[in-house]
């Protein structure tokens, strides 16, 4: 089940690989992404000392959180992945010029996941070709849609 989708990184980028990551959170984060306070439109995934963390995704703090803790509602938080698919991830941006950005957060067997995709950043000139696809297609449904009645 998805909690929030980042639709502006498919627009941005070419998603080449996708991988599903856990998320390192605190237990007011997880009772704020289940009332559905989050959002990923401007976060991106870091390398920092050979770990994956994600960076910039706000999730807004319940008001009814604990009292003594002061929420940071954009802090920086680690990513879980194997050890081999780091690896790789790392290799791939540094050597090849991919970007990391987090795809969406959904549930899997009640814990939260991030999914990450590695990806190539998009040209002007591509944003307008996809757009055109796009609207080939729907048009492409009308005329289907008409031509069954």
């Amino acid at each position: 089940m998805s909690i929030a989708d980042n639709k502006k990184a498919f627009h941005d980028f070419f998603i080449e690989e996708q991988y599903e990551a856990g998320i390192v959170l605190q237990g007011w984060e997880v009772k704020a992404i289940r009332a559905g306070r989050v959002q990923l439109k401007e976060a991106y995934v870091i390398i920092k000392n050979g770990e994956i963390y994600l960076f910039g995704a706000h999730i807004g703090a319940l008001p009814t959180a604990s009292t003594h803790i002061h929420p940071d509602s954009v802090r920086t938080r680690k990513l879980l992945l194997h050890a081999e698919e780091i690896k790789k991830l790392i290799g791939k941006v540094e050597r090849s010029g991919y970007t990391m950005v987090p795809l969406n957060m959904h549930y899997l067997n009640g814990r939260v996941k991030c999914q990450i995709g590695l990806a190539k950043g998009k040209k002007q000139h591509d944003k307008r070709e996809t757009e055109k696809e796009r609207d080939w297609q729907r048009e492409q449904q009308k005329i289907m849609k008409q031509h069954r009645r």
